[in-house]
């Protein structure tokens, strides 16, 4: 099997904590808890920023189109889609109350962006803090997460059943087809449950019905509204621009949590701090790329204190060491990451298809 190899050196990785050093994640914890809380003033300039700079993104990809130049239309959509990504991210931190110290002012401003990035964000929201609960834990799986099965329980599958959740995990369902059904369709109804794992019931039709509805008929106000103001273009072109986000958000959403060394226990072994440390990525990103993606490649930071602002995760990263030596993946390196699709209970380690016993093939 091909390796990720971390981006630092053998000499690092031995200096990095491991998840028996309780006294050193101990100490992590503290450190990252004085990050925590919302500066309001960097919030608000963050967010005008980013409107500002999507509204000018998005009428150069109008400009464009209006004039015929369709390539620089399809190049304009690129950056366009980065700051409805960016955007999200702001939803994101609002929806873990970090944004603002106001919950009022972060639902507000949550659900004005969930105009621009189609997520319900009640639903979302609920969903989300749920994934923070339990992620890593085999016995929590099931609500805003990757579908994922140890080797056991998917050899354990009828044959097809097996030949259902690998053509789930193909990185084209997963990375490709997938996220413009999700935010498209999916978003539009009441989740159900999945379809590999047993859901434990983190969401019920009758607590998100009021958010998805609510937010598909705003959707239908507000877009036939820009579809009479300026053209029904508009909406398709904003269409065509949120699924290329969505496309770079289900990736980042992917990465950060599907890689090599990702973390599962069981309930009985499981803990909160060590999944979020080591299950989670620290996905060393260009600068470029960090900024359009609001600082969410420090996962493990994210994960282990929801309560920090993006804007604040770089500074608690830098000024701890060992947060810069945990899971850290490249870009490059994290291609590789698109095959796994299992955890091997006996390996401690995400594996592909191709690694099972070929007995074990579909």
């Amino acid at each position: 099997m091909d390796t990720i190899t971390p981006a630092h050196t053998a000499a690092e990785r031995q200096a990095a904590p491991d998840r028996t050093d309780k006294a050193r994640i101990k100490e992590i914890i503290a450190h990252c808890n004085a990050y925590k809380g919302s500066d309001t003033k960097r919030s608000i300039l963050q967010l005008i920023v980013s409107f500002a700079c999507f509204a000018l993104a998005y009428a150069a990809v109008l400009a464009a189109y209006e004039t015929h130049h369709y390539i620089l239309c399809a190049l304009a959509m690129i950056p366009a889609a980065g700051l409805v990504v960016k955007l999200f991210i702001i939803q994101h931190d609002c929806g873990h109350g970090s944004f603002f110290k106001s919950r009022l002012a972060n639902d507000t401003v949550g659900r004005i962006i969930s105009l621009l990035s189609f997520t319900p964000y009640d639903m979302w929201r609920r969903a989300h803090n749920f994934h923070h609960a339990g992620s890593g834990n085999l016995n929590r799986r099931g609500s805003g997460s990757v579908d994922t099965l140890t080797v056991r329980e998917y050899q354990a599958l009828p044959e097809k059943e097996q030949r259902a959740y690998r053509i789930y995990r193909h990185p084209l369902t997963l990375l490709v087809f997938g996220p413009p059904v999700y935010v498209l369709l999916m978003q539009r109804l009441p989740p159900v449950n999945y379809p590999f794992i047993e859901s434990y019931n983190a969401l019920t039709p009758a607590q998100t019905w009021r958010s998805v509805m609510g937010l598909n008929i705003a959707l239908v106000v507000f877009y036939g509204l820009v579809g009479m103001t300026l053209g029904w273009a508009a909406v398709w072109l904003y269409i065509a621009t949120l699924v290329t986000a969505f496309w770079a958000g289900q990736w980042l959403f992917y990465i950060q949590h599907q890689f090599e060394d990702a973390y599962w226990q069981p309930q009985e072994g499981w803990s909160y701090a060590e999944a979020a440390l080591f299950g989670s990525s620290y996905y060393a990103l260009p600068r470029i790329l960090q900024w359009f993606t609001g600082n969410i490649g420090f996962h493990h930071i994210h994960h282990l204190c929801a309560s920090i602002p993006n804007y604040r995760l770089q500074e608690c990263h830098d000024a701890h060491e060992d947060l810069q030596k945990i899971n850290r993946i490249t870009l490059r390196e994290s291609w590789k990451s698109a095959w796994l699709a299992l955890w091997d209970e006996d390996k401690g380690r995400m594996i592909r298809f191709k690694d099972l016993p070929r007995k074990s093939h579909a």
